[in-house]
């Protein structure tokens, strides 16, 4: 039984993984609504960034976030596209990982560089008032 669960959640977190995938993909094509990209680029942001809304070594609350708000993400930016577009985009975003790591994994260094700027701009208040 303990074993089902756990298989379950790992599966849940793989389908999880290919779906923020295949928003990003849905994301660079054209037929997606502003709307879709808008929550699309929030969706996919907070699910690279390495800050949380809840840091993470907080006793269970730092896992929440991870297992309630990028699941509710997804399935907000989910609506936003036709379901005929997110079909093509998660075929191909089956195929992302296959050799290895994606060939544009250098998309994550802008959201990197937005929570240092971030992290510089809240040290500079606080030690440097």
């Amino acid at each position: 039984m303990e074993n089902k669960i756990f298989r379950k959640i790992k599966d849940k977190a793989k389908e999880l993984k290919y779906n923020v995938a295949a928003l990003f993909i849905a994301y660079k094509r054209k037929d997606v609504s502003l709307y879709a990209k808008v929550a699309i680029i929030i969706t996919v942001g907070y699910a690279l960034s390495p800050i949380d809304l809840i840091p993470d070594f907080i006793p269970v609350l730092g896992y929440l976030d991870d297992i309630i708000i990028v699941p509710l993400l997804v399935i907000l930016s989910l609506k936003l596209i036709p379901k005929k577009i997110f079909e093509e985009c998660k075929k191909e975003a089956k195929d992302l990982w296959k050799n290895g790591k994606p060939k544009k994994w250098y998309y994550g260094i802008p959201i990197i560089l937005i929570w240092l700027l971030i992290i510089f701009i809240i040290i500079k208040n606080i030690f440097f008032k």
